[in-house]
């Protein structure tokens, strides 16, 4: 570039400097867009530059307050209540008739996740171990991490939409971890579908922009807290299946972005009964099947 030439603006988009360049042609002033390294350099006469920097401070000015700022989408809160105390209700229930050895069955055998039995085509262990624990612990544990990102979730979705994409997510869940573990993996218990739950909020919050979307550390903030909320309560100990939470997660994040293509959120009592039975029967279908093939 020529000495008697100087540079009034820069930016990595060709575009903003073709922008600007046509406020400077409108004022007749001589103008030039260069190409340095990776960006796009727009420059004037040197005798021009103080005028044209004016000009251009001008036109960011009033393009600035003109800009409309889009609002952030309200969700309308729904009640979660519902889907709790079924949640709780069925993982409580399973664990009874698993402690009596109803109908002279071994739950745990026949439902808990098995990377073998699951590759041979026994596909509703996927489904039949979330409702499983090891212990009183473990069930504790479970009922309270997933009582708190049920409420959560269930205000964002309401109750059956909720667990619905929760079964859903954690089936999904799990099948990926068995088919990515060795085909000894065994596994039981909600935590899955808990990371699901917690995965479908940070999912759905982050791609409905429910949050500030100016600085990146907010718009990066569901995402960050979400790992940070799975890092905290998913990796525990060695027996801890942090493949499994990890997966649900994962898939719960996908299904919550999902339910952004949405124009809106259900809220109909109706359709909120049917998904919450829906999700129920899916539960109680693989349940059905897995002890009645279990010998």
């Amino acid at each position: 570039m020529d000495d008697d030439w100087a540079i009034v603006f820069e930016s990595r988009h060709r575009q903003a400097c073709t922008d600007r360049a046509l406020v400077l042609a409108s004022l007749n002033i001589p103008h030039e867009i260069l190409r340095a390294d990776l960006r796009y350099t727009l420059a004037v006469p040197a005798e021009l530059a103080e005028r044209a920097k004016y000009e251009i401070w001008q036109y960011d000015k009033e393009n600035q307050q003109a800009r409309p700022q889009k609002p952030r989408p309200v969700p309308e809160f729904q009640n979660a209540v519902p889907g709790i105390v079924a949640y709780i209700f069925i993982v409580c229930l399973v664990a009874w008739l698993a402690g009596e050895s109803a109908f002279n069955k071994d739950w745990l055998a026949a439902g808990r996740v098995d990377g073998e039995l699951i590759r041979q085509g026994e596909w509703w262990r996927t489904l039949t171990a979330l409702t499983l624990h090891s212990g009183f612990r473990h069930l504790a544990g479970n009922i309270g991490f997933g009582a708190l990102f049920g409420i959560l979730a269930g205000r964002l979705f309401g109750s059956g939409l909720t667990w619905l994409c929760v079964v859903v997510a954690s089936g999904l869940a799990n099948t990926l971890n068995t088919l990515l573990l060795a085909s000894s993996h065994r596994s039981l218990g909600a935590s899955t579908a808990v990371f699901a739950t917690l995965g479908l909020i940070a999912g759905f919050v982050w791609r409905a922009k429910l949050m500030a979307q100016d600085r990146w550390a907010y718009r990066l903030g569901p995402i960050i807290g979400g790992i940070a909320l799975l890092a905290y309560t998913g990796t525990g100990d060695e027996n801890t299946d942090i493949g499994a939470h990890l997966a649900g997660f994962v898939c719960g994040f996908g299904l919550g972005m999902l339910l952004t293509l949405l124009p809106k959120i259900p809220s109909a009592r109706r359709f909120q009964l049917l998904c919450g039975t829906a999700a129920i029967t899916i539960l109680a279908a693989s349940w059905i099947v897995a002890l009645r093939l279990w010998a």
